[in-house]
């Protein structure tokens, strides 16, 4: 897996006092100033001068980067971000750091993108407090979208089926999570496995009158009418093959 391309973004003076506070833990990081800005002391990193105004430059930054910090204003992030914004699986993700680095908020792509899981890598640098506002992070409960990203799984699903799933999962309705292939190492939060998620080891065990929703880890080919009869109550994950 490569690396993610980082750029940190600041144009104010305090704003880019904290950056460079952060860009030297983060190296790889791409330091990304105004004019105003662009003699930063020595720096380990790459530094990448805008000419202009921010907002002429967000598209090539969407471009260029995996995950873009902000050191700047939430309200104006959102500004300058929204007439860039395409799709969660295009969109990179976006983090606003507050002008005291207090408080680390990921604004797009919090899941697929991986902005929560860099934020709460960012706060750990700053002393910082996360703040984390997709409902399955706060609630530590499954990511349907990307369980088992880490270990290669890949969702084979209709996207209406991934979000219709989700919302099943963090309202606590009953789901059947069938696990026939693949690595056992999925559930990587500290805390047990949230009580409505019920485990089986095929899917014929499944009572589907029972489960408001099925997540099936397998290398079965799934019939089409399968897929109707299950609407859209169904997310299969394939996992690599084993080697």
């Amino acid at each position: 897996m490569t690396s993610p391309r980082i750029a940190l973004v600041g144009i104010t003076k305090h704003g880019v006092a904290r950056m460079l506070k952060l860009a030297a833990k983060l190296p790889e990081a791409t330091v990304v100033v105004t004019e105003k800005f662009a003699d930063p002391p020595p720096l380990a990193n790459s530094v990448k001068v805008l000419a202009g105004a921010l907002s002429a430059h967000i598209g090539a930054l969407f471009a260029d980067f995996d995950q873009i910090v902000f050191f700047v204003s939430l309200g104006a992030v959102v500004r300058l971000i929204a007439p860039h914004l395409k799709s969660k699986d295009e969109d990179p993700g976006v983090l606003v750091v507050d002008d005291a680095a207090r408080f680390v908020i990921p604004v797009l792509s919090g899941h697929v993108g991986g902005a929560n899981a860099y934020a709460e890598y960012l706060a750990a640098l700053l002393d910082a407090t996360p703040v984390l506002t997709t409902a399955s992070d706060v609630g530590k409960t499954l990511p349907v979208d990307i369980l088992g990203r880490e270990l290669g799984w890949r969702v084979e699903a209709p996207k209406l089926n991934v979000t219709r799933v989700s919302a099943h999962v963090v309202n606590e309705e009953p789901i059947a999570f069938v696990q026939e292939a693949g690595s056992r190492a999925w559930w990587t939060r500290p805390t047990p496995l949230p009580a409505n998620i019920h485990c089986f080891e095929r899917f014929e065990d499944v009572d589907l009158e029972r489960h408001r929703a099925v997540l099936w880890v397998t290398r079965r080919d799934i019939p089409v009418e399968l897929w109707e009869r299950l609407h859209e109550r169904l997310v299969v994950y394939r996992p690599p093959e084993a080697t």
